[in-house]
């Protein structure tokens, strides 16, 4: 039944002008897969006249050959776009969709259920105002349901509506209504949510979604689509200090410099003194300049250019802030973050973070803990897996302006994207900057690294030796060291197992592990390179990310990256420790090769083909192309 009833206007202007004086709700469904978020959406387009004729008759017709509901009609097909939705009944992507009543506009995202989703469901959340959790009666209070309800919490969503759905399954039992709600408001009761409405449906049949359903007549809440008409959303952001994230400098021609963005809180008028951050840097707004002319203010929401009494440096991804309340500037946080990809967070691997215009390289430094989302307990963990929520340490290769995220969520929300396939990989919010972050600085030294090498008669450089074990890393290593040593030159050697006895002796081989032992070894490279010195590295260092770091470590050309490559099969054969065979018989686990993989390199400085070549001309080839380089004549 469609009960409701779309008010009627005289003329289109009529119709635009109400539309514009609306609000706007932004709310998602979520919960675990095939409790009913699709067909509620559905539903409520339906009920709400947002289905056109044609529409209705193709739902019908796709009903018949999708649909999960035999002859009637399936709305879950009005929001399952995908082809591979529609052949599975599930939900895969967000979808956005549209809807009005007479009171306010909507924008529903409907959120997929599926674990292996979870990446979507929290970029629905990411934006919304209020949440509708669905519960199947039949099963309760699920994992997926405390993972979403989890989420919903963290990104800083107070209001939830609790569908509790299919009631018409278990014959509209209120026994079972009640011990569903008992159940979340104990899970929830220490999430921070302002209001949970629980609403007995049958997003099916349209019980308690336009009016109240007479067959639940010991409910005496209001019906869904009343709720959400009338639930107040309070944002108290244009009551915070002004920030604008800037997104563009403006500069048409050479009399004009100005700063585009949108604001995201607070309020700004000209003559408003303004601090731009990182720098700090302080002037006074001169105009606030739109499309359709300059505006006496500028309130949250709208997009703007500013320009300023002064000329002051400011870039992309900066921040203009309110001068005597500025957002934090650090390098160093503790964050809260949600793990989205099938590869595991590595600590000590480089990761790219957005947040707003802003990039810039990120490494999680430790790992706090991991929250179980079931019991919210705090679990030691070095890694993060899928849809794995934990509280880590980062750091950053610059300093970016923000606010914790509980106090504005666009100035402390970032994701998380991995360099080399460039997927969106986490999402992290900030908790605080870190303390030691403003109480470290580097020393300035007298003597540099140039006067260093200088004395030394030769430039700095690490020769980072890699490929398989077996492959002759270490071999060619020490023989390029004695002839270096021959001529006089300044040299250290760090070989892999030599280093696991000593610095590196409490890591295993685990790929965090891996990350984490070559990154001290970049570290203490970093330093001997300081130094003056010729450092050669004889590392598997089997992954090109890790190899990545350490080059960006030095100035360029200070990392020649040198390939010593041999099959496996050749390298197996040189094996005097019997490792490979001990590995194949599972005697050794996650070892490079065999189970564990390795990242040739892409383009080395030197490739070294040791099944066709002999230690001595491969030491031979490297120190021709040091003296070429001029590396060895300082």
């Amino acid at each position: 039944m469609n009960a409701y009833a779309a008010p009627q206007f005289a003329d289109i202007e009529t119709y635009l002008d109400s539309q514009l004086k609306k609000s706007l709700l932004r709310f998602i469904t979520c919960g675990s897969v095939d409790d009913g978020k699709s067909t509620l959406i559905g539903r409520l387009l339906y009920e709400s006249k947002m289905i056109f004729d044609d529409q209705l008759a193709s739902l019908k017709n796709e009903s018949k050959k999708f649909g999960t509901q035999g002859e009637e009609i399936d709305f879950a097909l009005l929001v399952d776009g995908l082809a591979a939705e529609r052949e599975q009944g599930i939900t895969i992507d967000v979808a956005y969709r549209f809807f009005s009543t007479d009171r306010r506009k909507f924008i529903v995202a409907d959120t997929p259920g599926h674990e292996q989703y979870t990446r979507n469901m929290a970029t629905g959340a990411s934006t919304a105002d209020l949440a509708i959790v669905m519960i199947d009666a039949r099963k309760g209070v699920l994992t997926q349901t405390r993972r979403h309800s989890f989420i919903v919490s963290l990104l800083g969503i107070k209001h939830v509506v609790l569908c509790i759905n299919k009631m018409d399954l278990v014959d509209y039992d209120k026994a079972t209504y009640d011990r569903i709600l008992a159940d979340y408001r104990e899970f929830t009761a220490d999430f921070g949510f302002e209001s949970i409405q629980a609403i007995p449906v049958s997003a099916l049949a349209g019980d308690n979604i336009v009016t109240n359903s007479d067959r639940t007549a010991w409910y005496d809440g209001p019906p869904l689509i009343e709720y959400l008409d009338t639930v107040e959303i309070h944002s108290d952001e244009a009551e915070k200090p002004f920030r604008m994230p800037v997104q563009w400098v403006n500069r048409p021609n050479l009399d004009f410099r100005g700063f585009a963005g949108q604001v995201i809180s607070g309020t700004i008028k000209p003559g408003d003194k303004i601090r731009a951050l990182p720098s700090g840097r302080s002037s006074a707004v001169s105009r606030i300049v739109t499309m359709d002319g300059d505006l006496e203010e500028a309130v949250e929401g709208q997009s703007v250019t500013l320009t300023l009494e002064d000329e002051i440096d400011i870039s992309r991804g900066d921040v203009l802030c309110a001068d005597q309340s500025p957002a934090e500037v650090s390098d160093q946080f503790q964050a809260t973050m949600l793990w989205m990809s099938d590869s595991a967070m590595l600590p000590g691997r480089s990761y790219v973070m957005k947040m707003g215009a802003r990039e810039c390289q990120m490494q999680v430094t430790e790992e706090k803990y991991r929250i179980d989302v079931n019991t919210r307990a705090h679990e030691a963990a070095k890694t993060l897996g899928l849809n794995e929520i934990g509280v880590v340490n980062i750091a950053l290769d610059r300093e970016v302006a923000f606010d914790p995220y509980k106090n504005n969520r666009r100035m402390g929300g970032f994701i998380v994207i991995d360099r080399m396939t460039n997927e969106t990989v986490g999402l992290g919010l900030l908790n605080f900057a870190l303390r030691r972050a403003s109480n470290i600085h580097r020393q300035s030294m007298d003597v540099s690294k140039e006067v260093r090498a200088s004395m030394k008669g030769q430039k700095p450089v690490i020769l980072w030796f890699t490929g398989l074990s077996g492959a002759g890393k270490s071999t060619v290593a020490n023989i390029v060291e004695k002839r270096l040593a021959a001529i006089g030159k300044h040299t250290y050697t760090l070989d892999g197992d030599n280093v696991r006895h000593g610095l590196n002796n409490d890591l295993g081989f685990t790929d965090a592990d891996r990350v984490e032992n070559i990154r001290r070894v970049g570290e203490v490279s970093k330093l001997m390179i300081d130094a003056g010195l010729i450092v050669l590295v004889s590392f598997i260092s089997p992954f090109r990310a890790e190899r990545r770091i350490v080059r960006q470590m030095v100035d360029d050309g200070e990392f020649w990256e040198i390939f010593v490559d041999a099959p496996i099969e050749v390298a197996e054969q040189r094996d005097v420790k019997g490792l490979y065979k001990k590995a194949r018989a599972g005697e050794i686990k996650n070892f490079t090769g065999i189970d564990s993989p390795y990242e040739p390199p892409m383009d080395p400085e030197i490739h070294l083909d040791t099944n066709k070549l002999s230690p001595e001309d491969a030491a031979d080839l490297v120190m021709e192309q040091l003296q070429k380089a001029g590396t060895l004549s300082g």
